[in-house]
């Protein structure tokens, strides 16, 4: 029945995201620590805040193995760089989230009784974090990040930043409707001189 499943996207077991589960066994309550730090350039929304191309996600996970399949559980930490939605400077942060899912093994009742998207799966013995890590730090990346929560953004007119024009930085526009009557009172004014 599980044949089919994910026949495109299986892991190989030198990948640095891929758990072997044959280190772990199937006895329930057996477990390991898996710690590693992971390439992970792309990570993340591109374009607005993501892992950088040389960047790495650095895993602390427990991995454990349970009835269904094998449970795994802890942290993924990254350090991210984007652009402030408001007004386009750099901006560096970093990102931590929690990780908790269940591998289920082939042929348990989890595997038979889900539907594909429910649940990961175990396939060939081994376990590939790279999907649940990758959605995981993308949900928790702001969509629109700020550089600071109260940032102004640009001036419309002239594109500076809110943050280093003065308080009272402004521009004089006159409505197109009133511009010939400026002129006028202008030339008006120049001739009294």
């Amino acid at each position: 029945m599980t044949e089919h499943r994910h026949a495109s996207t299986r892991p190989t077991a030198s990948g640095p995201w891929v758990i072997d589960t044959r280190d772990i066994g199937r006895r329930a309550g057996s477990s390991r620590p898996f710690v590693r730090s992971v390439p992970a350039a792309g990570v993340g929304l591109l374009g607005v805040i993501a892992v950088p191309e040389a960047g790495e996600v650095e895993l602390d996970l427990l991995v454990e193995s349970v009835v269904e399949g094998v449970l795994v559980s802890g942290t993924a930490f990254a350090k991210v760089e984007g652009e402030c939605a408001r007004c386009l400077e750099p901006i560096a942060d970093e990102v931590e989230v929690r990780i908790t899912e269940l591998y289920a093994w082939p042929d348990s009742t989890t595997d038979e009784t889900t539907d594909e998207d429910e649940v990961s799966r175990i396939e060939n013995d081994l376990i590939d974090l790279e999907p649940v890590v990758r959605d995981a730090i993308v949900l928790a990346l702001p969509q629109a990040p700020l550089c600071e929560p109260d940032c102004k953004g640009l001036c419309s007119e002239c594109g500076g930043r809110w943050a280093e024009l003065g308080p009272d930085h402004g521009h004089e526009t006159i409505d197109p409707r009133w511009a010939a009557l400026q002129e006028r009172l202008s030339d008006d004014n120049n001739e009294e001189k």
